[in-house]
């Protein structure tokens, strides 16, 4: 299949501190790609990298095999783009300001764009100052997807939005798919990349760690397990369970970590009189320490 985005050793630094390192992508045409890590991997830049929107320090990228930086304007000229962060103008209504892109850009089909004005549930008549952060972010998909582009890049498109509004946008990315459109979508949050992606590479401190089949980030799933007994915490019992590990006791307080199922521990537990039991998913950035060892997650303040 044809690569639609492909980098080669590409890096980004910011004189002293890091950017990213030695990134080698391939996204391909027809799929949607995940680019996975925790605020400050290296997502951001990766992408602005890419479009050309600052230059990389050393390897190259391309996109449609047109190097980013010798003919950019030819590159978003087949794109849509949503940025992590923007800023829009705030004295146009939301309307306008459809509007105005569509006319930008060209060859937008109004009643496609009246569809997704609709699915996103967006009040066209409202000023851009007016709208919420999440209602902010409905119109800035609108902007990237009004004119079906070729290539879809979306730096964590979900931001702000609501549950309803985030299946909706669940529905358009698969559409696109469905259409042989490709989608580069950043996010960090795993569950939706899951839910979303065909392969996913995963980004930390600004080198990639590990690119596959979205199916592999089941690898990474666990949960944080809390169990507050009556009596006496009975830690050998839980010692040994099929997927536990990094067991602690403090008072009557058990934690531990459970990859996999849960139910062995549940069956353990479950001998037991509970004075409380808690499950919970961890964020990304746990489960990138301890999938990836323990020294602190870089943070970078040019980056997310």
């Amino acid at each position: 299949m044809t690569a639609v985005i492909r980098t080669e050793q590409l890096t980004k630094t910011y004189g002293a501190h890091r950017g990213i390192v030695d990134v080698d992508l391939e996204v391909l045409e027809g799929e949607v790609f995940g680019f996975l890590g925790p605020n400050g991997a290296g997502k951001t830049t990766t992408i602005r990298t890419v479009l050309d929107l600052i230059r990389p320090t050393g390897g190259r990228a391309f996109v449609f095999d047109i190097e980013s930086t010798q003919d950019p304007v030819a590159i978003h000229r087949r794109i849509g783009y949503i940025p992590g962060e923007f800023a829009l103008y705030d004295r146009l209504t939301g309307g306008q300001t459809l509007a105005y892109f569509a006319n930008l850009r060209g060859g937008v089909d109004r009643a496609y764009q009246a569809s997704l004005i609709e699915r996103f549930d967006i009040d066209p008549s409202r000023r851009f100052k007016e709208y919420s952060k999440g209602n902010k972010q409905k119109i800035g998909l609108v902007i990237a997807l009004q004119h079906r582009p070729e290539l879809l890049i979306l730096d964590e498109p979900t931001s702000g939005l609501d549950p309803l509004i985030q299946q909706s946008f669940y529905g358009l990315v698969r559409e696109a798919r469905g259409e042989g459109r490709t989608v580069f979508l950043s996010s960090h949050i795993l569950s939706e990349v899951e839910r979303t992606c065909d392969r996913v590479a995963i980004i930390r401190d600004g080198r990639l760690v590990k690119t596959d089949r979205v199916e592999a980030l089941r690898d990474l799933a666990h949960h944080q397990v809390e169990l507050r007994f009556a009596g006496e915490v009975p830690l050998e019992e839980f010692r040994g369970l099929p997927g536990v590990s990094d067991l602690a006791a403090e008072d009557h307080l058990l934690r531990m970590r459970v990859s996999g199922a849960i139910t062995p521990v549940v069956r353990a537990a479950s001998r037991h009189e509970l004075i409380d039991f808690v499950s919970r998913e961890p964020s990304l950035e746990e489960t990138f320490l301890a999938q990836y060892g323990h020294d602190a997650v870089e943070a970078n303040g040019h980056d997310r």
